[in-house]
């Protein structure tokens, strides 16, 4: 399925996580080369938005939803499994508004295999201090939700609780938008592997779009695989004489790398990063439970892609 938009539906999904058409070669190819990410499903209102015992009558709603959710940050886990993360969303409920009073980043997770998470991060003044964090909790299947699995839910009492299950969408389409070229890879040293400065630094000049993708980003919250993060990035900076470029990214959710990629206690943060083309960052990581920040540094190997 392609449109001459560029974008290409590279994996679908049936309600019960089966491969339909393309594939999870195909998704992971089009990621390792840079690819955007956008998830279409589909829901009934009734069952997953407002399901049956709920306090009021929006009956007026129910129907199917198609949801499309743009996740500008991406995962490459063991160089074979993908998953999108939404690193800019408040919470919602479609036709109703924001989901609750406290405005919060509501940070969802799409694995390729239908694994859902989400995680919380509070946004106004209320609870600045952690409650309890480092409890782990299954939850069933609500009686009234018979399409979402049961939830492995951490920190429920603390400031940033999260959650990994399934809902069984009746569709997942896994879209991309393979537009991306690479045009310098370098150690965590900053030795070329391919491509050059020049082309880097060249395209900056023209107001090329850039994004980088870090391997290793995200290693220090576990023990795992070894992930590359790909996320766009902002201000940019071209050193003429040291022959250096230096950006910084968007807010990047750093996840321990797993497969399926899940959140978990202790195994998760927001950070800012500027990477830089001799393989040295600068990392600024804001702890979901205390939201307390630290600076910190670190080497990595790194791809940079334009378009």
């Amino acid at each position: 399925m392609k449109h001459d938009n560029h974008w290409q539906c590279a994996l679908e999904l049936d309600r019960s996580e089966n491969v339909v058409s393309g594939s999870e070669t195909m998704l992971c190819d089009a990621t390792r080369r840079g690819a955007d990410l956008r998830v279409y499903t589909e829901f009934y209102f009734e069952e997953h938005i407002a399901p049956p015992l709920d306090d009021a009558d929006l009956t007026e709603h129910d129907g199917l939803i198609q949801e499309v959710i743009d996740f500008r940050q991406t995962f490459l886990v063991d160089d074979r499994h993908i998953a999108g993360n939404t690193s800019t969303r408040q919470p919602l409920n479609p036709i109703l508004g924001f989901n609750g009073p406290q405005p919060r980043m509501s940070l969802f997770m799409y694995n390729m295999t239908g694994h859902q998470s989400c995680a919380t991060l509070p946004l106004d003044t209320h609870e600045l201090t952690a409650k309890e964090s480092g409890v782990y909790e299954l939850v069933p299947t609500p009686a009234n939700m018979p399409k979402m699995s049961e939830t492995h839910a951490y920190d429920l009492d603390s400031t940033s609780p999260s959650r990994n299950f399934i809902y069984h969408m009746e569709v997942y389409r896994f879209w991309v938008q393979d537009t991306w070229t690479e045009v310098l890879a370098h150690d965590e040293n900053g030795d070329v592997l391919s491509g050059s400065w020049k082309d880097l630094a060249d395209a900056q000049h023209c107001g090329r779009e850039i994004k980088v993708a870090i391997k290793g980003l995200c290693s220090d919250l576990g023990d795992g695989p070894v992930a590359e993060v790909f996320t766009p990035l902002g201000s940019g900076f071209t050193h003429t004489t040291k022959h250096l470029y230096e950006a910084q990214t968007h807010p990047v959710v750093r996840v321990a790398p797993a497969v399926p990629m899940s959140y978990g206690s202790g195994r998760w943060d927001v950070s800012w990063v500027i990477a830089r083309t001799d393989g040295s960052a600068s990392v600024r990581s804001l702890d979901p439970y205390t939201r307390r920040f630290r600076d910190w540094t670190g080497r990595f190997p790194c791809r940079w892609f334009v378009r």
